[in-house]
């Protein structure tokens, strides 16, 4: 099996806990991971929507040609409405879509990124609750975690779900022995519901 694949894109106002989470949870799983900036002046700090500084890897745009098995868009309201705007991003994530590879999206970005730029309209999606109506309420969630496997796209509420979406994300890529390798040293709370999705607890 090849190495997985996992591009985080971060903007000015990204949600720290849910960018951090994801991209922890991807190293310990081992898989490639480029943290992308999409801040329209490419800067590689990333002031977070707590005001916490995280350093991207490499402007988006560099990378907007390498394919990947999953694209990870954090919330954060300033930092969704930045990725929801952004030519780039949408481009990348049509593109995704046409090859049919994962798209993962948390907190703000499903709707200020994918349903404003009308991408995945017939997945289900959750987000987080001060958004979920301007999801469609045929296609409205409202699990902590969604994965719409048919559409291929994972969505999640908010920085308290964090871990658990990222979880569902290297399930989704690297099926049960992985995520439960990755859970087991990280003393999870059994009331994550690992110990019923993986056995470990």
């Amino acid at each position: 099996m090849t190495t997985p694949s996992v591009l985080i894109c971060l903007a000015p106002g990204s949600e720290e806990m849910e960018a951090v989470t994801v991209i922890d949870v991807m190293v310990r799983a081992g898989f490639t991971v480029t943290v992308a900036s999409a801040a329209p002046d490419g800067d590689l700090t990333i002031v977070c929507s707590r005001g916490v500084r995280l350093l991207a890897d490499i402007p988006l745009v560099q990378v907007a040609d390498n394919e990947f098995d999953c694209i990870v868009l954090p919330g954060g309201v300033e930092g969704a409405t930045c990725l929801g705007d952004s030519a780039l991003v949408v481009e990348m994530l049509k593109q995704q879509q046409c090859d049919q590879k994962w798209v993962a999206a948390i907190c703000a970005a499903p709707a200020l990124v994918l349903e404003k730029n009308g991408l995945f309209p017939d997945a289900y999606k959750s987000c987080h609750p001060a958004f979920i109506e301007q999801i469609p309420e045929a296609k409205r969630n409202t699990r902590r975690v969604m994965n719409d496997k048919d559409h291929k796209l994972i969505t999640s509420q908010g920085p308290g779900s964090a871990l658990e979406f990222a979880v569902e994300i290297v399930l989704t890529l690297a099926g049960k022995e992985k995520a439960a390798e990755v859970v087991a040293p990280m003393t999870v709370i059994p009331n994550l519901n690992y110990d019923k999705k993986f056995a470990v607890l």
